[in-house]
């Protein structure tokens, strides 16, 4: 598929769409402002790691009232990666999410993406209290999630947010993650539906890179469609590969 078919796709051609969940999350919002045709805000509204220097994109880190004017003087740049400063090692901090339609209109945007929580390098996380930090202007939420944490048992190195994730799923950590749990995370209100309000919901199940692998995930996307009617497809992908897109589950 083209990059015109993964922006529609994932409901991203125009306005605000938040990531959220584990396993892919950066590298999706990457490839979105990559394949998108006008201009593009990244950013966050929790910590994310520095901006990685192959991304083509010009870059401002300072405190929101900087951020605003080097942001609404910049004419030129098509791509422009943002984020406050941070004391985490590795770490900038994300913007108020009450700011991000001040962000849009600053700089014009065709399209902004955010990542709206964290991971922690993990493949499947579940929201904890606080989490994820959505903006009530996110116009696409898209909850990511690794295919290839099913057979395994929970556990931190895998999960973030083991006892969300467990209370959710209903499943106790060490036992086998299966399917119908990931299902179930994924149609979840208080799992990756926690705080999307009306915005459009497309998941991503990622890191489907073989035949084996997709027919799990298809799986997965079939249960997650009959267990709600928030959303109406389930995109499989294998987000660093050159043409991302799997297949398409749709209800």
């Amino acid at each position: 598929m083209s990059a015109s078919d993964l922006i529609k796709l994932l409901h991203a051609e125009q306005g605000i769409v938040s990531c959220v969940g584990a396993g892919g999350k950066k590298s999706t919002m990457f490839r979105l402002a990559e394949a998108h045709p006008g201009r593009v805000g990244i950013t966050a509204t929790a910590h994310i790691e520095f901006f990685p220097s192959n991304l083509e994109a010009t870059s401002y880190i300072g405190d929101e009232n900087a951020l605003l004017q080097a942001i609404e003087s910049d004419n030129e740049s098509r791509k422009i990666a943002f984020a406050k400063p941070s004391s985490r090692f590795g770490r900038r901090a994300g913007i108020n999410p009450e700011n991000v339609n001040q962000f849009m209109q600053a700089g014009q945007f065709d399209l902004m993406v955010i990542k709206a929580d964290g991971a922690r390098g993990r493949f499947i996380k579940a929201p904890s209290a606080h989490e994820p930090v959505l903006s009530r202007y996110s116009n696409t939420v898209i909850p990511v999630l690794s295919v290839k944490v099913i057979g395994e048992p929970v556990h931190d190195g895998i999960v973030h947010r083991v006892d969300a994730f467990t209370r959710v799923t209903g499943l106790k950590e060490g036992e086998e993650i299966k399917p119908e749990h990931v299902a179930r995370l994924l149609s979840s209100e208080q799992g990756c539906l926690k705080d999307v309000g009306q915005a459009n919901v497309v998941p991503l199940i990622n890191m489907v890179d073989d035949i084996e692998l997709e027919q799990i995930a298809r799986l997965v996307a079939a249960q997650a469609l009959q267990m709600t009617d928030r959303f109406d497809r389930v995109v499989l992908a294998a987000m660093k590969k050159a043409d991302p897109i799997v297949a398409v589950i749709e209800r």
